[in-house]
């Protein structure tokens, strides 16, 4: 260590920070001269500028900036001059202290400042303009951001980020370093955005060993639940097994011996994984499964609840079992003013007769009509109908379409913070009959949640799209309903109705479900602009969405106009996308306030999307891919508002940021559920990996009124041809036909 250089100076600002792993460039005032700054490089987690900084690292020399100062560590001390401590406090350090209130309280109170908040934090209400609220919130944050800083200094220790060192903090306070020193693993569990690979490194750090059982099990568990990150509710033990002896490069033996432990935790109600043996859905030997407990759990939940509603022997809406069905549906066609064909109409007889029952279909097929009719005759009979869809868009488009109202899931049940329901078996919705659209988008643990809610003797009907990707999270429960041998009574509606066939939309989503190539000449609505470039084809879609299509169709570039990309990467990803729509769209201004975080900058006026469950946000929290725009920044209170799509204000922290990414262009993954009245789609060979045939569909179902593909003719063509081979690992469907026995948990 003695060969290291020793740095002082003023940190003056930061130029580039990344929040993943805390590597920043910054820029250095060493006292000769205001003009003259050095650039330092390395890891400053928590720096603020203002800050006098003690560098210990090495000198060296940049071929493009020049000479440069490449830290190790550093310590900070407080800023003496007056101009540190208005720099050093304007910097957004302290929440309620902005460069304005800055200025105020620096003028006030001089070099003294610093002590007085530290010491007297009430003298603050001497600063013109600063009331009793402001100045206790001020006082407050000193306080935290005090013991933030010796959790971040230990934390810099052991290599974390910034934005995670504040997530440690809030989620442990105090007990932060106790937490990372003795069981770092726990951070994967506990703390969003720490996975089990940065958990690993700080364990590497604090000196927990490279075999030891605590890190194998944690190995384990990560596996699993990046499994689940990826769909399924389970692994097979021989996968789960080749996962983690790669991620964890530890022997075969030691992996079984822990997976054994973690099992008999799980089967003696303390944790760890269950294992079970299920059929094969290829139809081979037993598969031994490993299943996180909350997924097996729900499996077991969710099909046992289906099947006692499927028997309740009550019913709450008896006044269907002897109906007179044409007078009925005559009746319904006179209030309508249109005939149901022959299949809708055995979807809306089933619905009302039957206690659970789908109805699937693709576009232009009626799905939306035949809901219609039935939510009309339950309400004839005086029934209790509760509408709900899981994405906010799907909600209100449920609402316009029966008159009445719709919610998403997730308020409809009340979910509360950690994801616990008001509604559920013992406290079950008031409701005759519970309908549900976009069900394609319910994945395993939400769909537990909503069928415990379902009262006996009420009705549940399931809408979706089967052919439609499955839901983000894991399971595939309209498919695993619908599976051949199931308990579960199902309509699907094939014929496309006459004003349909007229959609190039309409038509070329069944042309792309049945494996043919869209037709793109001469249709009013469905474009292709042909671009083999995978670069070229990202810049043209952006001029596609931002000026073209606005400027032929009149639509709106931010409300009406979504990019929909296969993947997030690359070129044409959606990630590279929104930052040239973003600059498109909502340009900088020098009068509008912008906020940098990460590698992202947020304005007003900016489309952005929530990136992960938090239920402690909103009404009733706020959800992983809710949407909505940035309609205030307060650079003061550091905090940003959003108007998501169920008109609600949801205020965000500017350390919570994290949580948003912008939604110009999102993964066709992320648009379920959604509608929109334009959507371009680039299909470039850069995403080949991605392109499959449900994918594509998925994509161009959710445009009302116009398609625009951007790309090239053989990426196309191989997303036409590609059927998704990947089945999702779940038990529902056997479960639900009775072929797993019940209590076959293994602990061995």
């Amino acid at each position: 260590m003695s060969n290291l250089a020793v740095v002082e100076g003023v940190l003056e600002r930061i130029t580039y920070a990344n929040e993943e792993n805390g590597y920043t460039v910054a820029r250095v005032d060493t006292g000769r001269g205001g003009a003259d700054l050095l650039t330092v490089v390395g890891s400053l987690l928590g720096a603020q500028p203002g800050e006098s900084l003690r560098m210990e690292g090495r000198w060296g020399s940049h071929p493009q900036y020049g000479r440069q100062f490449s830290v190790e560590n550093y310590t900070t001390v407080l800023p003496a001059t007056v101009q540190g401590i208005r720099r050093y406090l304007g910097s957004g350090l302290i929440k309620g202290i902005g460069p304005r209130i800055a200025d105020r309280i620096v003028e006030h109170f001089g070099t003294d400042t610093l002590d007085v908040i530290e010491a007297e934090p009430k003298r603050l209400i001497e600063v013109p303009g600063l009331g009793p609220k402001r100045t206790k919130l001020i006082g407050a944050a000193w306080e935290e951001q005090k013991a933030i800083k010796e959790v971040m200094v230990f934390l810099q220790g052991v290599g974390v980020s910034t934005s995670i060192a504040v997530r440690i903090y809030k989620k442990y306070g105090d007990a932060s370093i106790s937490v990372v020193r003795n069981q770092p693993y726990r951070l994967a569990a506990d703390v969003w955005g720490i996975g089990f690979l940065t958990a690993d490194r700080i364990a590497q750090a604090v000196g927990i060993p490279h075999d030891s059982p605590e890190r194998v099990k944690a190995g384990l568990q990560y596996a699993l639940s990046q499994s689940a990150d990826q769909g399924h509710c389970f692994l097979p033990e021989e996968i789960l097994i080749a996962d983690a002896v790669k991620l964890l490069q530890v022997d075969t033996g030691l992996v079984i011996e822990c997976l054994a432990e973690l099992a008999a935790e799980g089967a003696a109600g303390e944790g760890g994984v269950v294992r079970e043996s299920v059929p094969d859905p290829l139809g081979g030997d037993p598969l031994r499964a490993i299943y996180l407990v909350p997924f097996h759990r729900a499996e077991l939940s969710l099909t046992g609840q289906v099947r006692r509603l499927l028997s309740a022997e009550e019913d709450r809406m008896p006044g269907f079992r002897d109906v007179d069905w044409d007078k009925a549906l005559s009746w319904l066609a006179a209030r309508t003013g249109a005939e149901l064909a022959p299949e809708q109409r055995d979807a809306v007889k089933l619905a009302l007769t039957r206690k659970v029952a789908v109805l699937t279909g693709g576009p232009g097929c009626g799905k939306s009509f035949t809901v219609r009719s039935i939510v009309e005759l339950a309400r004839a009979k005086r029934a209790k109908v509760v509408l709900a869809a899981p994405t906010g868009r799907a909600a209100k488009r449920l609402a316009e379409l029966t008159g009445a109202e719709a919610s998403t899931v997730h308020r409809l049940l009340e979910l509360k913070p950690g994801g616990d329901a008001a509604y559920d078996r013992d406290r079950p919705l008031d409701a005759d009959l519970v309908v549900v659209d976009e069900a394609s988008m319910l994945d395993l643990l939400l769909a537990n949640k909503l069928v415990k809610a379902v009262a006996p003797g009420a009705h549940l009907l399931l809408v979706g799209d089967v052919d439609q990707l499955p839901s983000v999270g894991a399971g595939e429960v309209l498919r695993d309903l619908l599976a051949e041998g199931g308990p579960v009574p199902a309509v699907r509606l094939t014929r496309i109705f006459r004003q349909a066939q007229q959609s190039g939309v309409v038509t070329n989503a069944h042309r792309i479900n049945t494996g043919q190539p869209p037709l793109t000449q001469g249709l009013p609505d469905f474009f292709l602009f042909a671009e083999e470039d995978t670069e070229e084809a990202g810049r043209l879609a952006v001029d596609v969405a931002a000026r073209r299509i606005p400027a032929r169709f009149g639509l709106d570039p931010r409300r009406d106009v979504q990019v929909l990309a296969p993947m997030h990467r690359g070129p044409a990803g959606a990630g590279h996308l929104n930052g040239l729509l973003q600059q498109a769209i909502t340009p900088a201004r020098p009068e509008l306030p912008e906020k940098r975080f990460g590698g992202r900058v947020f304005r007003v006026g900016d489309k952005v999307t929530q990136i992960r469950n938090n239920y402690e946000k909103g009404a009733n929290g706020v959800f992983n891919g809710t949407v909505g725009v940035v309609t205030a920044l307060n650079l003061d209170d550091q905090r940003l508002t959003v108007r998501t799509d169920e008109d609600e204000e949801v205020g965000y922290d500017f350390d919570e940021l994290d949580e948003l990414a912008h939604a110009y262009a999102v993964t066709i993954h992320r648009s379920q559920g959604s509608e929109y009245p334009a959507v371009v789609i680039p299909v470039t060979t850069g995403a080949w990996m991605m392109l499959q045939r449900n994918l594509l569909y998925t994509a161009v179902t959710r445009a009302k009124k116009l398609v625009v593909l951007v790309g090239s003719r053989k990426a196309l063509g191989q997303a036409v041809r590609t059927v998704s081979a990947g089945r999702r690992y779940t038990a529902v469907a056997p479960r639900l036909s009775g072929r797993i026995p019940v209590g076959n948990i293994t602990k061995k």
